[in-house]
């Protein structure tokens, strides 16, 4: 099968268009003909080493974290799907690699596919879905008539985590440039700020939660809005010691860590909120009830733009230049 790899870590160059074995199927296994893959920063930042202290993988190594497909074999034990089935699934670090023309996936990590959307627009939702699931639901437990804070709404996460939001109930402000005004007003955001112009730390006070997802500094001013006991939910670092734990880090890398979110967690205890680093995990069971929202009609993913396979270089590419509204999809079969 054909597959886009990382050869090396680095920066400049792009991945390498290989021709792989097909995949080996465990029991619990299910072999994916890709249809579609999404593409996150995460891609990106795992190609250029960002991860390779936490997620030690070992290259060449195909890239990709989201996929929609069809099934066309299951192992043994598989009693969750069969041949012919649509599904789409965020698999399971160490067993990434959707930019190919096959994956293996274990049947816990997969759900099926939304009926109402096609195959590129399923393929943009497991990463981003599950990130905002995990962070406003599971870890946030966002109800009705709280206020949350999510930056960046006109991205990958953004975009989705505020139809959840607003779902749950919640009042959304958000942050996006003038040119995504009206798009992140139609997903439900009932305060929009021009990050260009306005600064969000004077306009929005005594928030619940925070969703973040920039930088350190964002971080920061952050904090400031929420109000005692609320929380700020960081996807962009920096990890923090139970992330450590939850990863089983050697003693070395949890340190480091422990070091790297030392000041946030002293800030955040002083403003009397509480700082939680999340790194979403694949989760069939959460898919699915994410597939129910998109059947219901409570969530529509937003793809910006699809290349074909063999512009998969081209797709990082324009996730890395931060463009993307909502996300970029590849469009593989």
């Amino acid at each position: 099968m054909k597959a886009y790899v990382i050869q090396k870590y680095n920066k400049k160059n792009g991945l390498t268009l290989v021709e792989m074995p097909e995949p080996v199927l465990n029991e619990d296994e299910v072999l994916v003909e890709v249809f579609a893959a999404g593409v996150n920063l995460l891609d990106s930042k795992i190609k250029n080493g960002d991860f390779k202290l936490i997620l030690p993988y070992k290259l060449p190594l195909i890239l990709g974290h989201d996929v929609a497909g069809k099934v066309v074999k299951v192992g043994t034990q598989v009693k969750k799907f069969k041949v012919g089935d649509e599904v789409y699934s965020r698999p399971a670090d160490f067993r990434i690699g959707t930019f190919a023309e096959q994956i293996v996936i274990n049947q816990n990590d997969l759900a099926l596919k939304p009926k109402n959307i096609s195959m590129e627009e399923a393929a943009s939702i497991p990463l981003v879905g599950l990130t905002a699931y995990q962070a406003l639901v599971e870890l946030a437990n966002l109800k009705k008539g709280q206020k949350v804070f999510i930056q960046a709404g006109s991205g990958g996460v953004g975009s989705f985590a505020i139809q959840l939001a607003k779902h749950l109930g919640a009042t959304v402000a958000t942050t996006t440039s003038s040119s995504n005004f009206e798009l992140v007003k139609s997903l439900g955001a009932d305060i929009v700020i021009d990050y260009r112009t306005e600064n969000f730390e004077t306009i929005l006070k005594d928030y619940d939660l925070v969703l973040h997802s920039q930088d350190a500094k964002t971080l920061n001013k952050s904090l400031n809005i929420l109000k005692p006991g609320g929380k700020l939910i960081s996807i962009s670092g920096p990890p923090d010691p139970k992330f450590a734990e939850e990863i089983a880090a050697p003693w070395f890398i949890k340190l480091i860590l422990r070091y790297l979110s030392f000041r946030v967690r002293k800030k955040a205890n002083q403003l009397k909120v509480s700082f939680v680093f999340l790194f979403m995990r694949a989760e069939g069971q959460q898919l699915s009830q994410i597939s129910g929202l998109i059947n219901s009609g409570y969530i529509r993913p937003i793809v910006d733009k699809v290349f074909p396979f063999e512009k998969t270089n081209e797709a990082l590419a324009y996730v890395e230049s931060g463009r993307a509204k909502g996300k970029a999809v590849i469009k593989v079969r």
